[in-house]
């Protein structure tokens, strides 16, 4: 009895590391990512389900035409042709609403989707919605993070901690944690 007692125990540390583990990495992979509806910079409405059958990636960025959200934007937009060719549909998510998108998307030719999340429904759905601090005060923004969606509309993997200036190729370097 005692030694089943020890092997239960066991395997529930094991368990418990296992279960550990994946929390850290961010997102659990095989998970459906989380669905949405929102307005584009033109004022189509484009939910996530309009992609099934492609890869996207769903940028999160804190606000239009800021320093790290423009070079983080114009990484992917060098980049375009390597991310298409890897079979990525590229969309961003701010706050901001659609004629700042639009404003942002033609000052800086952006050739991919922004979402308009207004609302913050987006945003809270991933995770992205966060309680920062600047200058001892404390407030809620987007976190700047990365979501890899694969064909069939499943997590894939999360990149939490994106280089502005090499974004793209971050992307294209990712490996999937299994």
């Amino acid at each position: 009895m005692k030694k089943l007692i020890v092997i239960s125990l066991a395997a529930l540390g094991v368990l418990s590391l296992v279960a550990f583990s994946k929390r850290r990495r961010g997102i659990k992979n095989r998970k459906r990512a989380p669905g949405f509806t929102a307005k584009d910079q033109d004022g189509k409405t484009v939910s996530l389900s309009d992609y099934r059958g492609k890869k996207v990636l769903l940028y999160f960025y804190p606000k239009d035409d800021t320093p790290g959200c423009t070079a983080e934007a114009c990484s992917l937009r060098d980049n375009f042709h390597s991310l298409t060719k890897e079979g990525y549909t590229i969309l961003g998510v701010s706050t901001d609403d659609e004629v700042s998108h639009k404003n942002f998307k033609e000052k800086y030719h952006l050739p991919f989707t922004l979402i308009a999340d207004v609302d913050k429904s987006i945003v809270k759905k991933y995770g992205a919605w966060i309680e920062k601090e600047k200058d001892g005060q404390k407030y809620w923004g987007t976190a700047r993070k990365t979501f890899l969606i694969d064909e069939n509309g499943m997590m894939a993997g999360e990149i939490k901690d994106v280089d502005t200036q090499q974004h793209a190729q971050q992307v294209l370097a990712y490996k999937p944690a299994l």
